[in-house]
């Protein structure tokens, strides 16, 4: 066996460890009441309390700089949020729900019981690595589960300081944190847990729901992809661009519901351009010694993103520089918009993450609804514009994720909304009420009354049961 082999089945064998004793931890609680939940919720917040500063020093030390601001912004704020709405409304989200029943369930009476389903993975990636790894823990434990985390390898500072801090607050029959590579992320895909929640690259996805799919086990899946903005011929540029530009650069682009590309009427192009860069230079001045734009995450993904570019440009694109100051040794990106992108070009097929926006012009409105539905359905759409008519039929005429209409990325931020994706883009959803459900057990249950008619239908049949199946037949 190869070492490769030993460290695998090492991983797999830790993993299997803990997750046999969250599962016999499970058994002894397996519906964990109201007060035991909002402790282990109060416990992660406190957790993010006392550690929010050297979680946030080791983002920033993982990606080379980001501000403290945009992790502040992003991670700390949206899982505090999600805590408190959690919070607020747990004892109605674990309430049985009374439903009625037809005429033929009468006098009986319904019901539906969510339960916890046990042990929920949680595998999340390197670029929002605190939101995305403990908001999903917010529904899982809101729903009475017990869960294992799997942060990113590209973020191994944060990974660690996570792993001190989950330690402190809680026991290893509740929360655990599992580090290490790609092997370790492979054996934790593969373990059978009752639940698992993946955030990541739709390639990778794939290879995670096969891992599930061979324990039948029940996924989320927030995949990204190439999610458009489309510039409706309505827009008022100078209110539409900056609030785009901003979703476009927040952490250098890394970002799953980035704006990926723009969709601008044709005859709006160059006023687009430049719009663009006026927006860039009022948010980012320079990007020499400038602490709020964020260094790319290694050196791989940044020679991804300078090869699209070269790439775009080789085959006749325009490169527009929002602003000067690429520097490759420190991993400082600059932005840019690329006009004249097509199909050909890697970066219309690929999730970019990073600061390039890509422009591709349209005559109709028709014309873009055709070109988002000729791809793969994304995990975000945009919209600006003021014209009603036209904003209803980009609703109606397209499927993502999710929307928001004249900003970006705002919807990711409301607990009341579902996040998840859709097709390539992903499946299930979470935040709120909808993680809550996800990571619960919608058990149906039917009670029946002494009174029941059903035994006029045992056999032997005859004619009471011939009558009463034709009742059926005709009213059931």
């Amino acid at each position: 066996m190869d070492d490769s082999m030993d460290e695998r089945q090492t991983a797999a064998d830790r993993i299997g460890a803990i997750l046999a004793r969250q599962k016999a931890a499970y058994l002894t609680d397996i519906n964990p009441d109201l007060a035991l939940r909002r402790d282990r919720l109060d416990r992660l917040e406190r957790l993010i309390l006392a550690w929010q500063e050297r979680l946030a020093q080791a983002i920033s030390e993982d990606f080379g700089n980001r501000s403290p601001v945009v992790t502040t912004l992003a991670d700390i704020v949206p899982t505090r949020a999600a805590l408190r709405h959690a919070r607020r409304h747990l004892n109605g989200w674990m309430r049985p729900r009374r439903v009625s029943l037809a005429w033929t369930g009468q006098p009986g009476s319904a019901l539906i019981l969510r339960q916890p389903l046990g042990v929920v993975g949680i595998i999340a990636p390197w670029n929002y690595p605190m939101n995305l790894m403990l908001s999903p823990l917010v529904g899982a434990l809101a729903a009475g589960n017990r869960a294992m985390l799997k942060p990113s390898e590209l973020t191994p500072k944060f990974s660690e300081v996570l792993d001190a801090a989950v330690k402190e607050f809680f026991a290893e029959d509740e929360v655990a944190v599992v580090v290490g590579g790609p092997d370790v992320a492979a054996a934790f895909s593969a373990a059978p847990f009752d639940h698992l929640v993946f955030t990541g690259s739709t390639a990778v996805g794939r290879r995670v729901a096969e891992a599930a799919a061979r324990n039948l086990m029940p996924i989320t899946l927030e995949l990204g992809g190439k999610s458009p903005a489309i510039i409706d011929a309505s827009a008022d540029l100078d209110s539409a661009v900056p609030r785009l530009i901003w979703g476009k650069l927040l952490n250098s682009g890394q970002t799953c519901v980035a704006p990926d590309y723009a969709l601008v009427p044709r005859d709006r192009v160059e006023a687009f351009a430049a719009a663009a860069k006026a927006a860039a230079e009022k948010q980012y001045a320079s990007l020499a010694g400038n602490p709020d734009y964020t260094t790319i995450i290694s050196q791989r993904h940044f020679d991804r993103l300078a090869g699209l570019i070269d790439e775009a440009r080789a085959k006749g694109a325009e490169v527009i520089e929002l602003l000067p100051g690429t520097d490759a040794p420190r991993r400082i990106l600059a932005p840019v918009v690329v006009t004249g992108a097509n199909d050909t070009m890697a970066l219309m097929h690929e999730e970019i993450f990073g600061p390039i926006l890509p422009v591709i012009p349209y005559d109709t409105l028709d014309e873009a609804l055709a070109y988002i539905n000729a791809h793969d359905r994304p995990l975000a759409l945009y919209w600006f514009g003021t014209d009603r008519k036209a904003e209803a039929r980009v609703l109606n005429g397209t499927i993502s994720g999710g929307v928001t209409i004249n900003d970006t990325i705002l919807h990711l931020a409301q607990d009341n909304l579902p996040f998840g994706g859709v097709g390539a883009s992903g499946y299930g959803h979470y935040h709120g009420e909808t993680g809550f459900v996800a990571m619960s057990k919608e058990k149906p249950v039917l009670r029946q009354s002494r009174l029941s008619a059903v035994a006029l239908l045992y056999p032997p049949y005859g004619k009471v049961a011939s009558m009463l199946l034709k009742v059926l037949a005709r009213f059931g």
